[in-house]
């Protein structure tokens, strides 16, 4: 575990704000709604409306906008694979120059990324605060 900490933490650090997007859903038309790429709902309850641009799939950035269509957080799907493998993700862009917070969670695979990986959320806002219930 704290060696996948770790890796979270250089994922972070190489993160920088590559591009300016939209604060407002949607971003430009190079991002596609997941929603309309795979099996998912449109609003996911924690994450809200999801965008990426397919050719970064599986690990994104997906941009997350909440129920305002305000964009809340720059999520990233790091499959388990890629960190056992110590592969390197450097120059992350977060979407944002705001970060208020940083959330590393694991899941065991969804639609569209199937297989077990972790969430690096990067938190433009409060999570307490982004409406994404």
């Amino acid at each position: 575990m704290k060696k996948l900490l770790t890796i979270g933490v250089v994922l972070l650090a190489l993160a920088t704000p590559a591009w300016a997007a939209s604060s407002k859903a949607p971003p430009d038309a190079s991002y596609k709604k997941v929603s309309d790429l795979v099996a998912l709902p449109e609003f996911l309850p924690g994450m809200g409306t999801l965008y990426v641009q397919p050719a970064t799939l599986p690990v994104g950035p997906f941009l997350a906008y909440d129920r305002d269509g305000t964009l809340v957080a720059t999520i990233y799907m790091v499959p388990m694979e890629n960190m056992q493998q110590h592969k390197a993700f450097s120059g992350l862009a977060v979407g944002n120059e705001t970060v208020k917070k940083v959330d590393l969670t694991f899941n065991a695979g969804h639609p569209g990324v199937e297989v077990p990986h972790y969430h690096v959320t990067i938190w433009h806002v409060s999570p307490e605060t982004a409406k994404v219930k």
